[in-house]
């Protein structure tokens, strides 16, 4: 059997493939000649790049699974995939970790103005030193401050740990009834129980100091206009889930009025093309959707997703 790696795959996935007999291709095909090549194979794995919708799963009769690396699968119709018969896998927890850490990169950059600082330092840090650290001069501190959580899947209780780590306090939000706490694993296997608190969105929006997100985009933005006007004033914000669950224009909006002291993206409506307002703000830190770019992540989701393709591969 075949499989194509569209989108790239680990090296420990593909030896885990290979050593189970499987043919693995990780050439990529571009989105417009798959529904010529695809049928060449039994399997395809994507990241976020390759879209696989209901015209293509037509032109494929061929296929046998559908693998995403990663979590969200908007990228893929899964649903008619599943009623022709082809299961569809991804990894959920493999990046979970490395996700979370991520949005306290991005927390700590925005409370001490790191990203605009490495931005102004190598242009006026010679000549206007005094100035720029007058203006940083006012940076907070996250121990103590409430972190509001919206949706608590594996990502978003991972981030909680961090956060319960650093001493904030964890309010979050999701459709299901979660958790009273989490357990957080400290150095030397010692494991502590940690109280969190689920709250609706209202009040996450009016209490929490920060906010990181993670849920998948629907039909409409997380965090609108009427949103923002929630928000404690000076809130920061964190996206590293998918874009479009804020309304970049209304961010920008209340970044300027204050309302928003920063905000954080690694995530974008119009990838891999973002807004110019986006790029160029001086209160937005900046990453191109690395979320799940850690060496040890791809190692989890390259083992976890073979895995995955050779237990539906051999049915």
């Amino acid at each position: 059997m075949r499989i194509l790696a569209n989108d790239g795959i680990n090296p420990i996935g593909k030896k885990i493939l290979e050593d189970a007999g499987f043919i693995v291709d990780t050439i990529h095909i571009p989105q417009e000649e798959l529904a010529l090549r695809l049928n060449d194979y039994d399997a395809v794995t994507v990241r976020s790049a390759t879209k696989i919708r209901q015209a293509l799963i037509d032109a494929c009769p061929n296929l046998k699974v559908i693998g995403r690396g990663g979590v969200g699968m908007d990228n893929i119709d899964v649903d008619y995939a599943v009623s022709k018969g082809i299961a569809v896998v991804n990894t959920p927890a493999a990046s979970s970790h490395s996700v979370a850490e991520l949005v306290f990169a991005h927390l700590l950059n925005g409370v001490r103005f790191l990203f605009d600082a490495n931005r102004k330092m190598p242009l006026e840090g010679g000549t206007n030193f005094g100035a720029l650290k007058k203006a940083y001069a006012a940076g907070v501190e996250l121990q103590g401050k409430t972190l509001g959580v919206v949706g608590f899947g594996r990502i978003g209780r991972e981030t909680a740990k961090i956060a319960l780590g650093l001493g904030m306090n964890v309010l979050y939000s999701d459709l299901f009834e979660g958790p009273k706490s989490l357990t957080l694993t400290l150095s030397g296997g010692i494991q502590v129980e940690v109280p969190v608190e689920q709250a609706d969105l209202e009040t996450i929006f009016r209490q929490a100091d920060f906010i990181s997100l993670h849920v998948p985009f629907t039909d409409k933005p997380v965090i609108g206009k009427e949103e923002f006007a929630l928000l404690k004033d000076g809130a920061g914000l964190v996206n590293a889930s998918r874009g479009g669950v804020i309304d970049e224009l209304a961010l920008v909006e209340a970044l300027n009025s204050g309302k928003v002291s920063f905000a954080a993206l690694d995530v974008f409506d119009n990838e891999p093309s973002p807004r110019t307002e986006i790029l160029t703000h001086p209160r937005i830190s900046l990453t191109p959707h690395i979320g799940a770019a850690t060496n040890e992540a791809q190692e989890r989701i390259g083992e976890e997703l073979a895995q995955l393709l050779i237990e539906n591969l051999k049915k």
